[in-house]
């Protein structure tokens, strides 16, 4: 049976990019070797490097005076990383969920921390807008995509300060103006790789505003000065990574997997609204593209279960919402195909002709 994989992460890679990857494995690029024990200072893989940041560049339109990175650990270990490096005196966030609170939470080792809004008054469920950005504050941070809530932001917020931008969950799913952040970093398990790298993309002139003298490897001057090879950098994740941006220039580049991602948002979250059994959880012009969040209507909440089995049923796996908000979640990355969605959405629609009242 065909599956169809609603997982919020490690995600959906196109079938390309897998089949790739895997070839690579047993031999890398008619090496003889695997991509898993090339060496990481090798001709070959300066290339994948080399191609990585181009493409990356090509298809979010990054300017020239931005670098680009790659490192372990993920985005949790950036939110300290991020702190470390410019948090002197004052900075501030924007609180839209678990994640952002993490990023506050290490932040705060580093010195004052100021929320300067917060939706965590309706279980963050929309993004908040039109707050003051007090011009005192060395960076502003925010989340861009909310992969537990559902919430993400559909507009680059201007900031009259340098703004740093969590992106993991929606890199590369619709167009930014990479020119109105200071930083975007993100993990890359959601639209890029498998786990095990994370991307962070500084403007040059940030690197000149590191605030306090910091361990080698904490430091994104170290990263930046030597090209993400000061240690050795995972290796496969960043082969895949490339992989994927060569796949996504293929299908048309970032407009186009926007538009498909809108058609694919667009149907199941139309299917929530027409459908008596459902209902979603989180304020209509804040919903997110990557992670569609939706619970059973009022008096069909016993119901759950069964309709998990239901979805089971038809090859459908990773529906199952976080246990912060319960009821489905249906994380639509790029990778995943319009007909994974339609299959969701007929399950839907076959149990509601069953059980509505």
């Amino acid at each position: 049976m065909k599956k169809h994989n609603f997982n919020a992460g490690p995600s959906i890679l196109a079938d390309e990019v897998i089949e790739n990857a895997a070839k690579a494995v047993l031999d890398f690029n008619g090496s003889g070797l695997s991509v898993l024990s090339i060496s990481h200072r090798s001709k070959e893989f300066d290339a994948v490097m080399e191609e990585a940041d181009r493409l990356f560049r090509e298809l979010l339109a990054i300017p020239d005076n931005y670098r680009i990175v790659y490192l372990g650990g993920g985005a949790s270990t950036l939110f300290y990383e991020v702190a470390a490096n410019f948090l002197g005196r004052k900075a501030g966030y924007v609180n839209t969920g678990v994640w952002s609170k993490k990023a506050i939470k290490e932040a705060k080792r580093y010195g004052e921390v100021e929320v300067v809004a917060s939706s965590e008054d309706r279980n963050f469920t929309y993004i908040p807008k039109g707050f003051a950005v007090p011009a005192d504050l060395d960076y502003l941070h925010i989340t861009s995509n909310n992969t537990i809530y559902g919430t993400e932001y559909h507009e680059d917020i201007s900031s009259p300060v340098p703004l740093i931008a969590d992106m993991s969950s929606d890199i590369l799913s619709r167009p930014v103006d990479v020119s109105k952040y200071a930083m975007i970093y993100g993990g890359a398990q959601k639209n890029l790789a498998p786990a095990g790298v994370a991307f962070a993309i500084i403007r040059e002139d940030m690197l000149d505003r590191i605030v306090r003298d910091l361990p080698t490897m904490v430091s994104f001057r170290t990263h930046v000065e030597n090209n993400s090879m000061f240690n050795t950098p995972p290796v496969f994740p960043i082969y895949v990574l490339m992989e994927t941006l060569r796949w996504l220039k293929s299908i048309g580049g970032v407009g186009e997997i926007f538009r498909r991602n809108r058609e694919k948002a667009a149907l199941l979250y139309d299917e929530i609204d027409r459908n008596p059994l459902f209902r979603g959880t989180v304020e209509k012009e804040d919903r997110s593209l990557m992670n569609i969040c939706f619970v059973m209507a009022d008096g069909y909440e016993e119901l759950a279960p069964e309709f998990m089995e239901a979805a089971k049923a038809r090859g459908i796996v990773g529906i199952k919402g976080h246990r912060l908000v319960g009821g489905f979640r249906a994380s639509c990355y790029n990778a995943l195909p319009a007909e994974s969605v339609r299959v969701l959405v007929e399950c839907m629609q076959e149990f509601a002709a069953k059980h509505a009242k």
